[in-house]
């Protein structure tokens, strides 16, 4: 994943796996080489991004990349059933859930649509976590900390709330990354491992 990701980033993407031979041969079953659980954005594309094609990722998003029943059970099904050893949690920078978590904080700030509050509360503790540990001397956050904080949060998370991932990390069949994308220059961060990669 990382060499498809240099390649897209220095502009010489190959474009594997796109042809009607792998079309093909995936039509009878998928052997991702990982899961990426990133975030709905679309500027976010996994499979452009990290420079792969047809039955390489299995890809799992939601804004904010927010961990809920239905991701996890998406998670635990490419652990299970397809056998992937890894898991990226892919979060980047300008993410407007993070951004409407971090509004959220304001006593004056509006309210939104019941699902959406639902998905902006369950980033609120990163938030919070930021102006414990991050908050310059006005209070001020810098988003793309709170962003990696979340991306943490949600890592963290994932091993807590599935015992099929965390015993998956545990034996040595998984890992667990957390990632930041910088939209600007196509970079994909590395920054949190759990387990042997």
């Amino acid at each position: 994943m990382s060499a498809g990701n240099v390649r897209f980033v220095e502009g010489r993407p190959e474009h594997p796996h796109q042809d009607a031979d792998r079309r093909s041969l995936v039509a009878s079953g998928q052997k991702p080489i990982a899961a990426v659980f990133g975030c709905a954005d679309s500027r976010l594309g996994a499979e452009i991004i990290f420079d792969s094609g047809l039955g390489d990722l299995f890809v799992v998003r939601n804004a904010g990349q927010v961990v809920g029943d239905n991701e996890i059970g998406s998670l635990e099904f490419a652990v299970t059933a397809l056998k992937v050893p890894l898991i990226v949690v892919l979060g980047h920078d300008s993410c407007g859930a993070v951004a409407a978590a971090i509004a959220s904080i304001d006593a004056n700030s509006e309210s939104q649509s019941f699902y959406l509050q639902r998905l902006v509360d369950m980033i609120v503790p990163s938030v919070k976590r930021a102006h414990r540990e991050l908050a310059d001397a006005a209070g001020a956050l810098d988003p793309r900390e709170v962003g990696r904080l979340h991306i943490e949060a949600s890592v963290g998370a994932l091993l807590q709330r599935s015992i099929v991932i965390s015993d998956a990390v545990a034996s040595g069949r998984l890992a667990v990354v957390g990632a930041n994308y910088d939209l600007a220059n196509g970079r994909v961060d590395f920054h949190t491992v759990v387990g042997d990669l």
